[in-house]
C-alpha cells in the first residue's frame, strides 16, 4: 500500500466515507463553537443544594445490575445507592482517561505549528479536558462514595499505551473513551429521574465532547488514509487491546461491595446480563460503525473488539 504526505491529503483525498476535509478548516469552525458554547462548571452547576430523596444518580437501565436477579431482589434504596456509586466510579475512570487524553494530545501537537488553528484547538481541548477532570472530582467529592481508581494492571497498562501508542492509535483510543459514555451521557441529562446537579454534569460534558468527538474522527480518518501500513496495522491491535481493557475497567468490583453486596456474584450476573450486554453494544455501535467504515476493525484487532464485548 502506498502511504502519502499530509499535504496531499489536504488536496481531494477520499476514503469510505467521502472527501477528507481540510484540517484548518475544521479546527476554525471548533474554535469558534468552543468560543460560543463553553462552561465553566464552578460557576454553571448549583455545588451546594442538596440531593434529593428518590432520585437516582445514573438512569436505572443504565446501572450493571439491571434487569438481574440479583437486581429484582434489591430494595429501591440500594439500587439509588448502586447509581450513585456507579455515577462516582464512572467519573473516575473518566478522570484516568482524560490524563490520557491529555498526554495524548500533547504528544501529537509536539512538533506541529504553535499557530496554527489544529495545535489551537489541541489546547483548546486539553483547557476543556481538565475542567472536566475537576467537575468530575468535584462530583465525586460532593456526594458520599469513594474515588474509585482503576486497577494497579490498567493504570500500568495506561502508562504503556501513552508510551507507545502511534497518533492513529490515539485518536482509536480517544473515541472509545468518549462515545459510549456520551451515549450514556445522553440520556442522563434529559432524564428527570436523575438528580439535577448529575443532569447538570452530564449536560455541559456532552456539549463540550461533541466538539472533542468531531476533533478525533476527522484526524483519524485523514491518519488512518496517511500512515504508513505498519501503523494501520499496530492501530487495529492496539485498539482492540484498549477496548478489551476499557470494557473491563468499566465496572469498578468495589461498588457492590460498598453498598453490601457479594462482589463475585455481582460480577458474574453482570457478565451473563443480556441487557447489559446490548446497553454496551449500542453505546458503543455508533462507534464501532464509523471504525468498521475507515478500516480500523480488521484482522486480529477485530478479534479483540469482539472478545471485548463492546463489538456484536
Amino acid at each position: 500500500m502506498t502511504t502519502i504526505t499530509e499535504d496531499a491529503a489536504i488536496e481531494g483525498l477520499r476514503d469510505a466515507l467521502g472527501l477528507l476535509k481540510d484540517r484548518e478548516q475544521v479546527a476554525e469552525r471548533l474554535l469558534d463553537s468552543s468560543a460560543k458554547h463553553s462552561f465553566d462548571p464552578d460557576k454553571e452547576l448549583d455545588w451546594e443544594a442538596p440531593f434529593e430523596a428518590g432520585k437516582w444518580f445514573w438512569p436505572p437501565e443504565l446501572v450493571s445490575l439491571y434487569g438481574t436477579p440479583m437486581w429484582r431482589r434489591m430494595s429501591e434504596e440500594q439500587r439509588i445507592a448502586l447509581s450513585q456509586h456507579e455515577a462516582a466510579a464512572l467519573a473516575s475512570l473518566g478522570i484516568w482517561f482524560e490524563l490520557i487524553l491529555m498526554q495524548l494530545l500533547v504528544r501529537h501537537i509536539y512538533d506541529k505549528p504553535a499557530t496554527s488553528a489544529h495545535v489551537r484547538y489541541a489546547l483548546t481541548e486539553i483547557e476543556d479536558e481538565c475542567r472536566h477532570s475537576k467537575m468530575f472530582a468535584r462530583l465525586i467529592q460532593r456526594g458520599d462514595t469513594p474515588y474509585y481508581p482503576v486497577s494497579t494492571v490498567h493504570r500500568n497498562l495506561g502508562r504503556l499505551f501513552k508510551t507507545i501508542s502511534t497518533t492513529p492509535g490515539s485518536f482509536t483510543a480517544t473515541l472509545l473513551g468518549e462515545e459510549i459514555l456520551d451515549w450514556m451521557q445522553r440520556l442522563t441529562f434529559p432524564d428527570e429521574r436523575v438528580q439535577t446537579l448529575v443532569r447538570g454534569v452530564t449536560r455541559i460534558h456532552v456539549v463540550e465532547e461533541a466538539r472533542h468527538v468531531r476533533y478525533a474522527r476527522e484526524e483519524l480518518r485523514r491518519q488512518m488514509v496517511t500512515a504508513p501500513r505498519w501503523s494501520q496495522e499496530f492501530t487495529r491491535l492496539t485498539s482492540g487491546e484498549f477496548a478489551r481493557v476499557f470494557s473491563i475497567a468499566f465496572i469498578n468490583p468495589d461498588v457492590y461491595t460498598n453498598v453490601g453486596l457479594d462482589k463475585r456474584a455481582a460480577m458474574a450476573q453482570v457478565k451473563a446480563s443480556p441487557h447489559r450486554r446490548e446497553i454496551m453494544q449500542t453505546g458503543a455501535k455508533r462507534l464501532t460503525d464509523f471504525l468498521e467504515d475507515i478500516g480500523v476493525l480488521r484482522g486480529a484487532g477485530r478479534r479483540l473488539w469482539k472478545s471485548s464485548g463492546l463489538l456484536a
